[in-house]
């Protein structure tokens, strides 16, 4: 009798501390990690990206809208989109999981700022997630 009194005692004890256990404080799974959607309405131009991270880099790391003007945005992209088509048509020689699609990015069109920011950070995301470097003389060990 004296051990099942131990035994239920423990038990007890067992339960209660589960029950008031608390779970890992894990910010980034409870962070739904959505689609970011890089769009201009006007021009009926839209890319979205599925890359786990990305949202949160965003919203997290990326320097705030307005830090770079537009002229420095078009010019990295123009330079990173050329180099990232040039992967992607070259699946043989560079990852296809990375580069999956080609980006229809023409420098004769004003996307606006909200396209060329997000662009621009996808690429400074991507090269620091996939240890790449796309060219440019931009040095992405050195971001946040």
């Amino acid at each position: 009798m004296k051990y099942l009194k131990q035994i239920l005692v423990l038990f007890i004890f067992g339960i209660f501390f589960w029950a008031c256990g608390s779970l890992p404080n894990n910010k980034a799974s409870e962070i739904k990690e959505e689609p970011v959607v890089i769009a201009n309405d006007s021009l009926e131009y839209e890319i979205t990206i599925i890359d786990i991270g990305f949202n949160y880099y965003l919203n997290a790391i990326a320097q705030p809208k307005g830090f770079y003007s537009q002229d420095y945005l078009e010019t990295r992209n123009r330079v990173w989109v050329t180099t990232w088509n040039m992967r992607a048509q070259n699946p043989g020689q560079f990852d296809p999981n990375i580069y999956e699609n080609i980006i229809d990015y023409q420098p004769n069109i004003n996307y606006g700022y909200d396209v060329n920011y997000k662009l621009f950070n996808y690429f400074l995301f991507a090269q620091r997630k996939y240890k790449m470097n796309l060219g440019g003389g931009f040095r992405t060990d050195r971001i946040n």
